[in-house]
């Protein structure tokens, strides 16, 4: 894999789904305008984007039209940016800081920030409900809204961000703190993969078994280069306080098993997820690009 394949990779999806999030936005001249206004300051500009450009990744290593994958992407978007409205609250984590710029209640208030993060929650499901460039039938559409839905909520991310504040300022072992992230995170990963590979058509079972499984290595492997970044990177290069989770005594893999073995486990989690799309052509390429990108991240 060369960096620009990647880069030029990333820069058509994310420049993709910024396109079609814009369409999806309401915009900020119709009432309620600050709603709207803080919506559109949350969901568009300088996120990574790594959710919706696996979406895309695993549609096209099936073959799904790329034009059907808007709306899924754009789902998972939203409602990863729902959590980060939310998450940043004075009553979860407190952050002032998000993707380079100020946090959605610190730019707006803390009741428009709620009402905002309520909101795109509400458009994802909208989208996949009755967006029409979706080539899907009802029972698709059905199953991928039940996917964003249980990804969404307590057997997911919801539920895993419940458990991380259970955890702060208390002594919690490997197992528990990976079932935590498997919620916290994994899930909406997992759910990005297999919205793409529900826009293919006569997919093979062990393909999606693979990719599914791809899906888990690599949602585990984000966590714990985020915990990592939490310690090695910097304030302005990760676009959000640097030593939050050190600072706020949460449970990190770090902090469990040190620095040396939280890198090997992300590189053997890496090596995992390469090996479950082995039997995938030059097409899956994207998402053999992706694990490295998600290892060797520096935001």
């Amino acid at each position: 894999m060369s960096d620009s394949r990647l880069e030029s990779y990333l820069a058509r999806c994310r420049a993709r789904v910024e396109v079609a999030l814009n369409d999806f936005l309401p915009p900020e001249s119709v009432q309620p305008e600050q709603l709207h206004a803080a919506m559109r300051y949350a969901a568009l500009g300088n996120g990574k984007r790594v959710r919706p450009v696996l979406v895309y990744a695993a549609g096209e290593a099936l073959s799904a039209p790329e034009k059907s994958l808007d709306a899924p992407a754009c789902a998972v978007e939203l409602i990863h940016t729902y959590s980060l409205v939310h998450d940043d609250l004075p009553a979860m984590d407190n952050d002032d800081l998000r993707r380079g710029r100020k946090t959605c209640h610190r730019e707006f208030d803390e009741a428009t920030a709620i009402l905002a993060g309520d909101a795109l929650q509400s458009l994802a499901f909208k989208i996949l409900a009755g967006n029409k460039s979706l080539s899907a039938d009802a029972e698709t559409r059905v199953c991928m809204i039940e996917s964003l839905a249980i990804a969404t909520g307590s057997r997911g991310m919801a539920g895993g961000q419940a458990l991380d504040m259970a955890a702060v300022g208390r002594e919690i072992n490997l197992t528990e703190l990976e079932n935590m992230h498997i919620h916290k995170t994994g899930a909406l990963i997992r759910a990005s993969v297999k919205l793409g590979t529900l826009q293919a058509t006569d997919a093979d079972s062990d393909h999606i078994r693979g990719l599914d499984h791809y899906s888990k290595c690599i949602g585990l492997a984000f966590q714990v280069v985020d915990d990592i970044l939490d310690i090695e990177g910097d304030t302005e290069t990760l676009g959000k306080t640097r030593g939050k989770d050190q600072a706020n005594n949460k449970p990190t893999y770090p902090s469990l098993m040190g620095l040396e073995a939280s890198h090997r486990m992300a590189a053997r989690l890496r090596q995992e997820a390469l090996d479950s799309i082995s039997a995938l052509d030059s097409r899956a390429d994207p998402l053999r690009w992706l694990a490295g990108y998600i290892l060797e991240r520096s935001r």
